[in-house]
């Protein structure tokens, strides 16, 4: 005998997860959430998109009250680091959120329900709890349970001198050396807060770029700002071995052309993220996966055992968490008899370094190698008013058009606050926008969105202020 009936559970309490179970909320559906940890929020609230953030801004300051107030007319003598007060705030701010999450699931009629969830069938999932197993009976079922750290398998996490993103939110003290594996996000992002705070980092990449994702130029230029802030990259190599020493460890890095050891207090494996699907029963129930572990899903987010929908980091695309919470949305509206549509061309990707970089839409690259012919225009923060006004001019913005219709097809910035001023792009990509539609609306002087309307303005050769 089912111990609850629900129209709608879904598993994972992530960005995905509590998005989707506040929409269906909204919409009037009876739905549960299963979540194995403790706080809400998943990996982005609790370890992974917030606390990275309050660590990036926190250690920002730092570095600004020691190195930079200076110019600005402002003496602060004595700064010094009180690491413990950093981290608590950090928690104190992701304890916020999550609360929040609670908040709004009483709010919307959400039932929490704590424990480890395996789909029995399409229409139960049983929850194993501190107080044992519970059967919740339901109209659909839906996996919202992320992703979780690539393991590189010559370089295991131990939790001590090898680590993913999670311990190196929490270190206890500031390492002297930093190995970072892997120049992504996460790994150029955790790297920017320790060498901030002190650290000596390498970032060591197998590729021939950091951020491969990105417009090329603008890897380029992020890799010499942060090299100018102190991070050292190996490029073309990897990790091929570790061992331990009596205070840190020994890494051999394999190189194009020879073999090199390098000694590190902590070495941070941050090579990706994979689905977090096992243990669900989904493979049992006849759910479909790819060869890369994810679940795939159908136009509604459906899988292939009907009833059951997947979305966010267990599904294909980028393992951001706006993609879950856009996915979380379609899929509930789909399940309430409301049109489903998500655009992936317009999700915005952001690296959260300082400067940051924040891109939309396709590369340069992307372009040749689709055979699209563009007009493209660029404009440094070193000629944006405002910029100057706050000594932060490294970077530029970037605007890609059809060189046919003007339509843009790409947007990417490297500049300060380029996470918030990527949001017009999207916008004005989401409505179909030309670079004429951005160069002629009118932007407020001085601010730094307007690097953006002087890019525009350059895809047709009449930059104003350069």
């Amino acid at each position: 005998m089912a111990d609850d009936r629900y129209d709608l559970v879904i598993i994972g309490s992530g960005p995905a997860g509590y998005t989707g179970a506040i929409r269906a909320g909204q919409l009037g559906l009876k739905v549960a959430c299963v979540e194995k940890d403790v706080p809400l929020g998943g990996t982005c609230l609790n370890v992974g998109c917030i606390p990275s953030k309050t660590l990036l801004d926190s250690s920002e300051l730092y570095l600004q009250a020691r190195t930079h107030m200076a110019a600005h007319g402002i003496r602060a003598e004595g700064v010094s680091l009180d690491l413990p007060t950093m981290m608590a705030r950090k928690d104190k701010v992701v304890r916020g959120l999550t609360q929040g999450i609670a908040g709004l699931f009483k709010k919307y009629k959400v039932t929490r329900i704590a424990g480890k969830a395996r789909i029995a069938s399409a229409t139960k999932v049983v929850v194993q709890g501190e107080d044992g197993e519970q059967t919740l009976e339901t109209a659909r079922v839906m996996i919202a349970t992320g992703s979780e750290p690539t393991p590189l398998p010559k370089l295991p996490f131990d939790g001590e001198r090898v680590l993913g993103s999670t311990e190196a939110l929490s270190l206890p003290s500031v390492p002297k050396r930093l190995l970072v594996v892997g120049g992504g996000a996460i790994g150029l992002e955790l790297g920017s807060v320790w060498r901030r705070l002190g650290a000596e980092v390498t970032v060591v990449e197998f590729l021939d770029r950091i951020v491969p994702w990105a417009d090329g130029g603008m890897g380029k230029a992020l890799q010499r700002a942060l090299t100018k802030q102190g991070m050292t990259f190996r490029l073309e190599t990897s990790a091929s071995a570790v061992e331990r020493t009596a205070d840190g460890v020994r890494v051999t890095l394999a190189g194009k052309t020879e073999t090199t050891q390098i000694d590190a207090d902590v070495v941070l494996v941050a090579i990706g993220r994979r689905p977090y699907a096992d243990g669900l029963g989904a493979r049992e129930l006849g759910v479909a996966f790819d060869d890369r572990g994810r679940i795939t899903v159908n136009g509604r987010f459906e899988t292939s055992v009907p009833g059951v929908f997947a979305v966010g980091d267990v599904i294909a695309g980028p393992m951001l968490a706006h993609k879950g919470e856009e996915e979380a949305v379609a899929a509930v509206e789909g399940m309430a008899g409301h049109p489903v549509h998500v655009d992936y061309d317009v999700i915005p990707n952001v690296v959260y370094t300082w400067p940051e970089l924040a891109s939309v839409g396709i590369t340069e690259e992307d372009a040749r190698g689709r055979g699209v012919a563009i007009n493209v225009g660029t404009f440094p923060f070193t000629a944006n008013a405002r910029a100057r006004c706050m000594d932060e001019t490294e970077g530029s913005a970037k605007v890609i058009a059809d060189a046919k219709t003007d339509r843009v097809l790409g947007v990417h910035i490297l500049g300060p606050r380029a996470s918030d001023m990527i949001a017009e792009a999207v916008v004005a990509m989401t409505f179909g926008a030309s670079a004429e539609d951005i160069a002629r609306t009118v932007h407020a002087h001085p601010t730094l969105p307007e690097a953006v309307r002087e890019a525009a303005l350059g895809v047709a050769k009449r930059t104003l202020n350069i």
